[in-house]
Formats: C-alpha cells, sequence, structure tokens
C-alpha cells in the first residue's frame, strides 16, 4: 500500500507539462501513464512494483493516467485506484474503457487465474447502451474513485472481431456505447469521450461518424509506422479532437532494438521491421541518440497529439521514461531519417524547444 508520507513529498514535486485534449477543458501531462502492465495483461507485475511505479509516476509530475476492465479482469483499475486514491482528485486525469463486461467466475472456477494473478472474472464484448453504463459503474467500484475524466469504447477493430465481426461490433458501439457515452457527457459525468483501439482507419471512421473528444492511438504513430499521417491525424487537428498515442515502443521492439526477445505488437516481429529498425538503431549510433528516446519524444511534435502513454511494468522502468523523454535529440538526427526513407517527409519533428524541461524538484 502506498504511504501517506510518500504522498506528502509528492505534493511538494512540479508537474510536467500539460496539453489541452483537443477542445475540451482536459488537460494531460504530456507524458502519461499507460496500466496495461501493471494490470497484468500479459505477464504477471507484483504488488510492490505495481504500485512502486505508480507513485513514482506521480513523484515525478505524470499526472494522467489510463485504464480498462481488460487489464488483469479488473485488477489493473483495483491497482490503480488503491494509489490514485490517496491524492486530491483534481490533480489527476483518469481515462478508462468500456466494451467488456466482467462477470464472476463460479465458486471453483478460478483455474489457473491465481497463477496469472488477474481478478476471478470473466471478458464480454458488450458494447450496448445499458452495458455500457454498468460497466462504467463498475469501473468506479473497482477504483474505488467518485469519477472518471475520458471514457473511451476499447477495441471496435478487426484484429480483435475479424473483418465481419468488426462492422457489426462498430454498428453496436454506434447505436450503444456511443449514445450512453454522449448522454453522460451532456450531464457533465464525463468530461471527454473517445475510442481507444490500435487502427487509425477505425478512429477515423469514428471521427466523420460521431462527435467525440479524443482517441487513444495505440502503436500507429510511432517511430516506425506513421500511415496515420497522410488522413486521420489532419483530420483530427481540423475538427479539435486530441489524440493520444500509446504504446510508442511499438510494444517493445523501439525500446530493445532488433534484438531476440523484442516483440512487435505483442509478437515476433516480422522480418521487415526487423530491418528497418537495425536501419534506425544505426542512425542513432551515428548521431549519439537512443533509440528510445526518440520513440518518445517523436510523437509530440504533432498538433493533434496530446500526450504519449507508453506502459510501466515499475517504478525503473517510469524513472527510464522520464530520462528518455528529457534527452536532447540533434535536428540532424531527425533528418537524417528522412533522408534514409525510414520517417514520412511529412512528419513534423520534435525542435529543441519541444524537449520537456526537468520538472523534479
Amino acid at each position: 500500500m502506498p504511504d501517506r508520507a510518500a504522498s506528502h513529498r509528492s505534493a511538494r514535486v512540479s508537474p510536467l507539462p500539460r496539453r489541452r485534449l483537443g477542445r475540451t477543458d482536459v488537460k494531460l501531462t504530456v507524458l502519461g501513464l499507460g496500466g496495461s502492465s501493471i494490470g497484468n495483461l500479459y505477464r504477471p507485475v507484483s504488488e510492490r512494483d505495481a504500485a512502486g511505479a505508480l507513485e513514482c509516476g506521480w513523484r515525478a509530475g505524470i499526472r494522467y493516467f489510463d485504464t480498462a476492465p481488460l487489464y488483469g479482469s479488473g485488477l489493473g483499475e483495483h491497482r490503480l485506484g488503491r494509489v490514485l486514491g490517496q491524492h486530491r482528485r483534481d490533480r489527476f486525469v483518469l481515462s478508462t474503457k468500456i466494451g467488456r463486461l466482467l462477470s464472476p467466475l463460479e465458486p471453483g472456477a478460478a483455474g489457473n487465474l491465481r497463477s496469472r494473478n488477474v481478478l476471478p472474472f470473466t471478458q464480454a464484448y458488450d458494447y450496448s447502451y445499458d452495458a455500457t453504463l454498468r460497466s462504467l459503474e463498475d469501473s468506479l467500484q473497482r477504483l474505488g474513485l467518485g469519477r472518471i475524466d475520458v471514457a473511451l469504447i476499447h477495441d471496435i477493430d478487426a484484429d480483435h472481431h475479424g473483418p465481419a465481426g468488426q462492422k457489426r461490433r462498430y454498428r453496436e458501439a454506434m447505436e450503444g456505447a456511443y449514445p450512453a457515452l454522449a448522454r453522460l457527457r451532456d450531464e457533465g459525468v464525463l468530461k471527454a469521450i473517445g475510442v481507444g483501439t490500435n487502427d487509425w482507419r477505425v478512429c477515423e471512421q469514428c471521427a466523420k461518424d460521431a462527435d467525440f473528444d479524443c482517441f487513444v492511438l495505440a502503436g500507429r504513430y510511432t517511430l516506425l509506422e506513421q500511415g496515420a499521417l497522410a488522413s486521420f491525424l489532419p483530420l483530427c487537428a481540423t475538427k479539435g479532437i486530441g489524440v493520444v498515442c500509446a504504446a510508442p515502443f511499438n510494444s517493445g521492439i523501439l525500446a530493445r532494438g532488433a534484438v531476440g526477445a523484442a516483440t512487435y505488437n505483442d509478437a515476433a516481429p516480422p522480418r521487415a521491421v526487423l530491418d528497418k529498425v537495425r536501419r534506425v538503431e544505426k542512425v542513432c549510433k551515428r548521431h549519439g541518440v537512443k533509440m528510445a528516446a526518440a520513440a518518445l519524444q517523436f510523437p509530440l511534435a504533432h498538433r493533434a497529439i496530446a500526450s504519449v502513454l507508453p506502459g510501466v511494468r515499475g517504478p525503473a522502468q517510469v524513472e527510464r521514461n522520464l530520462r528518455l523523454f528529457r534527452e536532447a535529440i540533434p535536428a540532424d538526427f531527425w533528418r537524417a531519417l528522412v533522408s534514409e526513407g525510414l520517417l514520412d517527409a511529412a512528419a513534423p519533428t520534435p525542435k529543441p524547444r519541444d524537449t520537456v524541461p526537468n520538472t523534479k524538484g
């Protein structure tokens, strides 16, 4: 459990710079903290490491935190709420997601859940109106907090539902989840509503079909991929929709490099990806730049991006991310990536004035 002395000390730390989330009044720290890993989404993280990561992030000035019922079948929300509950509610921004309803397992049916360290619930997709309201109520219970700032429709993409299933789930979300979230926004219960997915094309369609405030886009506008630059990001900038870039390391390869243990989109990287990463690494070496630093800083150069949201497994990763975020990167490095065909020439790149100052006091 977080100690009150640590909480008291954190109150004297200046937070990171903030950016407005699109046209809303929500302001996010430019570096957020993603809660998938501390929710044991892929492999267990100890209670101590999870709490330590959140406390370290708070002390460093991070004030934007994201989670979802998916992460550990509610464990991520539970862990996040226990730490954030030690702080004044008006000092941070919290986003969670809808689209998966959790139901208690039958007694004795927990099976291997204990070894995975997740809560004893089953998950079922449901993007209906009533399920959306129930999901948010359940999330508040798990978080132990009085409100959620940003609610996101989660994973309405073909990767999760298949091409045919995606069309059905998309329609279900637009006819059910979206009206429910829009009502809560109109009533002032939510400050912003959006979509969280790993497909910018789905986000673009949502931006055309409904009045969303924001998108959390995972892994699709990174040092490796700039497909979202052609139409999606300009559309968001024009409509005043804020974008959060999650998974800036493409699930690890941009942090680890082209090594055997690296993953891309949570799987073994294809040869083309490995080849491109190796080429980027060579440019990094020539210019004395850490690839992970470039990956973390790159997305924020676009005016539609409000925050970058890496996941972390413990305090050491939080501290590493802060160091990378503040590392100076020469302009020649970005020009070299463009000249070698490794970065879209139309992509905005960080300027020296974009370097995040060291605000840790």
